[in-house]
């Protein structure tokens, strides 16, 4: 009998997604993942959960209508790492007509279910707070409802289900060897161990190192793919109101600004195809230029590279001959050849889709129960989206030595479950050492016990984004109080 009933070599969102899926419906599932969860391009998605305007441009209206299914899904079970939000369209006199956009809109908001988010409408901007940051000639703008996503908290809330589920998520462990028969055999190194499990199914949801794992590790035909590298800037916060801004550049594209952990703004997304070892990933000079000049385009202060604090970068593979965001899963199973799925691409918002359709493959094979992951919250998101600014009232009351954007802050990121994080204190100085204004010793403790981190960029960049803002002696200390909580748990 073999050890597990499916392996997932990935520990991006297709791999986790495909793990909680599975999981939850019986099955025995191993993770392997040769870094950190969510370490390479599922942290550096455009971070929203939309139907994609440019899709219904392009008269993709089922994809939208499906996408937008999938939205009002998130929001009832991750409320606390999907947030709803207003997008701002400003009018531009040389881009698409208003009646265009209006029109648009209006068939937005018809192909989605009911969600509770309010249907679009027209600003006029030079009366209106979202017009204090824009360049005066934008006098029109059309706002209407979508969301945005802590990519990289969702990848890590996702295998935390699958794990409370019965997966097995492996991190810092590197499959060097798969052999397919009528199971597979992996052989693994598990943070500097020898390990040969078996399962009874493979998936490939390597991301950027897909076809690489296909060809060296599976030794199995690679799939006819091309590398896309997607590209974000942040940059400090260029306006005051609560929305997103999508704009119009001169080449057709839609660029998004939006507000980003406070005191920031995040700039993106260009896409162009890339070579080379997607370990090794650098945002181009034109990408960073391109960026500042289509958001100079808008507001009235002049964003410039020399503004830029962070550009965040990450590679995905598309199928070769479709570039779209749909993302791609291959199913392969024969007679004595136990079953594979290759599972690559695609965008936040329909990878819970994705996923479930990708283990129903698996049906035929061994006994499972039914699909679920539609009604069941994330860890922390059982509560409604709406009540968000409630849940942080609530931890205040609690915790009251707590300031309103800490709680913010852990309310995003832990939601319901933010007692395990901060238990029965009563003062601040009952959380251990403080690392910056913001992260103390217990919550470091509970992500290193809990959430797979291992090392401070796993806390300040993929746990949280506190990284923007921690001076360099406090990553130092950082680095010190984890490398001593490790050897305290060697000894133990």
């Amino acid at each position: 009998m073999a050890d597990y009933d499916l392996a997932i070599i990935g520990g991006g969102l297709n791999g986790v997604s495909l793990a909680r899926d599975a999981a939850g419906r019986g099955l025995r599932v191993i993770l392997i993942e040769q870094g950190d969860l969510g370490g390479a391009a599922s942290s550096a998605t455009p971070r929203l959960i939309h139907g994609d305007l440019s899709v219904l441009e392009r008269r993709g209206f089922r994809r939208v209508r499906r996408a937008l299914a999938e939205r009002k899904i998130w929001l009832r079970t991750a409320p606390h790492l999907v947030r709803p939000m207003r997008f701002v369209i400003p009018a531009h006199a040389d881009e698409r007509p208003p009646w265009l956009l209006r029109a648009g809109l209006f068939l937005y908001d018809s192909l989605t279910s009911r969600s509770g988010l309010p249907a679009a409408t027209t600003l006029d901007i030079t009366h209106h707070p979202v017009g204090n940051a824009l360049k005066r000639p934008f006098g029109v703008a059309f706002e209407y409802a979508d969301c945005v996503v802590d990519d990289s908290r969702l990848v890590v809330l996702t295998a935390l289900d699958a794990a409370e589920r019965g997966a097995a998520i492996r991190t810092g462990a590197r499959c060097v060897r798969a052999d397919r028969g009528d199971v597979w055999r992996l052989a693994m190194v598990d943070r500097g161990h020898r390990r040969v499990v078996t399962a009874r199914a493979l998936a490939n949801a390597g991301g950027g190192w897909t076809s690489m794992v296909a060809e060296t590790v599976l030794r199995q035909p690679t799939p006819p793919t091309a590398a896309m590298q997607m590209n974000q800037i942040v940059v400090r916060r260029l306006f005051d109101s609560d929305n997103v801004y999508v704009f119009q550049n001169s080449d057709g594209r839609l660029i998004f600004a939006s507000p980003f952990e406070r005191d920031f703004t995040l700039i993106g997304t260009t896409m162009r195809e890339f070579k080379g070892d997607p370990a090794i990933v650098a945002m181009a000079g034109a990408d960073i230029v391109y960026l500042c000049d289509a958001a100079s385009r808008y507001f009235r202060e002049r964003v410039a590279p020399t503004d830029v604090i962070r550009a965040v970068s990450g590679v995905n593979l598309t199928w070769a001959s479709a570039r779209g965001r749909d993302g791609t899963t291959l199913f392969h199973a024969r007679r004595h050849k136990a079953p594979l799925i290759t599972m690559f691409g695609g965008d936040v918002t329909t990878v819970r889709l994705r996923a479930e359709r990708a283990v129903t493959r698996l049906t035929p094979f061994y006994p499972m129960s039914r699909r679920w992951t539609a009604g069941s919250a994330l860890p922390g998101g059982d509560f409604a989206w709406d009540r968000f600014d409630t849940e942080v009232d609530i931890a205040r009351d609690r915790w009251r030595f707590l300031s309103e954007p800490q709680a913010q802050r852990l309310v995003a990121a832990y939601g319901s479950r933010l007692p395990m994080v901060l238990g029965e204190t009563k003062g601040r100085g009952e959380l251990g050492p403080v690392f910056g204004s913001d992260l103390t010793g217990a919550e470091v403790r509970y992500l290193m016990s809990h959430e797979w981190a291992r090392f401070p960029e796993d806390v300040l960049w993929r746990r949280s984004k506190l990284g923007l803002t921690m001076a360099q002696d406090d990553i130092e200390a950082l680095s010190a109080f984890m490398a001593g909580v490790n050897d305290r748990s060697r000894t133990g």
